[in-house]
């Protein structure tokens, strides 16, 4: 089918940018072929589509052709003799061009019906890529948090020691483990909102929940954003759809006017005659044919000008529907655009913080060698540290989510 032929290279524009890996770019492409080939929506609305194509057939039918037989109970005496039974057929037919008409208005709603499909993959895409950059944020956590863990294991066997010469208390120690016990959870919290997250990736994919699903290890925002066409969103589906569906409607409104229109009938009579008993002249016992032309005219026509009433009403609520959602989707990118910038600057900064969050922990490392170090310092710059490096991974993955809803306005 032409119309199945969707174009992920386009979509995945943002392959190129979000990962800044072939390889790995590569892999989101497969998962998102995977889902489109899979996903029991997209096979919903294609078969929807291929219900629709196929009532084109439907109606290019004639009205059924009528035949009829009747026998004279009571036989009506002729010149050329006794009628015994009548054999008829009709066969009405539409006003020209009104099996066309119809035609077109049943293909112009399959043609509405096919941006479901455009818009279902569209939608499923983003929903992919959105979940795999879910399941990067809590991967680069998980790693963030292990990290930590061991560098409190580093400062518990520095408390320990100083407490060893006198230099430090055992409430330093203990504070530190705690510490560590909420690392633990906090790392324990996250592997289960993986798996969450993975259930829900699977199912994207029309898969088994468990597959466990590899994401990438490391994510940088690009130095320079992709251009983004705004002009395109006017071609979005879900607004093309409004267009194709108003296009139905004038088909309905022709098909309308076509119905309103006279109905031909051609027939034929045929009449049975016995011969008169007893009696010999021309044409004696000659059965009858009688060929018919009927004409059905639509003089009580109130349901026509009402449809043509309800049809100009329908085209301006599809009117107003579509500057609604062209409001709504122009509102949405504006927004992605804005977030996404936000995001870019949010983790320049966490960077910049990380940077000297880092340096002044070189600092308290120097003054455990004169012999001072403040472990509720070192706490508090861990603490520190853990935050700007999770709000890092959050502002890497906003990014990308953003990239996800431009791409799905903007993309053609």
């Amino acid at each position: 089918m032409k119309h199945n032929k969707f174009n992920i290279k386009l979509v995945l524009a943002l392959g190129f940018c979000f990962l800044g890996l072939l390889g790995n770019a590569q892999e989101l492409e497969t998962f998102i072929e995977e889902a489109l080939a899979n996903n029991p929506e997209i096979q919903k609305f294609e078969l929807q589509y291929n219900i629709a194509s196929e009532k084109i057939n439907e109606v290019n039918t004639l009205p059924n052709t009528e035949f009829g037989i009747g026998y004279f109970l009571s036989e009506p005496e002729t010149r050329t003799g006794a009628q015994r039974f009548k054999v008829s057929a009709k066969q009405m037919l539409p006003w020209f061009g009104n099996i066309t008409t119809r035609e077109n208005y049943v293909s112009a709603l399959a043609n509405a019906k096919y941006e479901d499909i455009v818009i279902a993959k569209r939608k499923l895409m983003a929903s992919v890529s959105k979940s795999y950059y879910n399941l990067y944020a809590n991967k680069a956590k998980q790693a963030v948090l292990k990290e930590n863990i061991k560098l409190l294991d580093t400062y518990e066997t520095l408390a320990l020691t100083s407490v060893e010469v006198g230099k430090a208390s055992a409430v330093d120690v203990l504070r530190l483990q705690m510490r560590q016990n909420e690392m633990q959870q906090s790392l324990a919290i996250l592997r289960q909102q993986f798996l969450s997250e993975q259930t829900t990736f699977n199912k994207l994919l029309n898969r088994d929940k468990a597959i466990i699903v590899n994401v990438i290890y490391k994510l940088n925002i690009p130095s320079e954003d992709f251009e983004i066409y705004l002009e395109n969103l006017a071609l979005h589906p879900e607004l093309l759809k409004y267009d194709k569906l108003y296009q139905s409607i004038e088909q309905s409104e022709l098909l309308n006017q076509n119905e309103s229109s006279p109905m031909v009938g051609f027939g034929l009579d045929y009449i049975s005659v016995d011969k008169r008993p007893n009696m010999d002249f021309r044409d004696n016992g000659k059965d009858i044919i009688m060929p018919m032309v009927s004409l059905s005219i639509p003089i009580f026509n109130k349901k026509y000008k009402s449809k043509s009433k309800q049809n100009d009403l329908q085209q301006q609520e599809i009117e107003f529907q579509k500057q609604e959602r062209s409001n709504t989707l122009e509102t949405l990118l504006n927004k992605a655009i804005n977030d996404r910038v936000s995001s870019r600057i949010r983790h320049a900064t966490q960077t910049k913080n990380l940077n000297q969050a880092k340096d002044a922990e070189e600092i308290l490392i120097k003054s455990y060698e004169t012999g001072t170090i403040d472990f509720n310092d070192v706490l508090d710059i861990q603490e520190l540290q853990l935050k700007f490096q999770m709000n890092q991974i959050e502002a890497v993955k906003t990014y990308y989510v953003q990239t996800t809803i431009i791409n799905y306005l903007t993309q053609q």
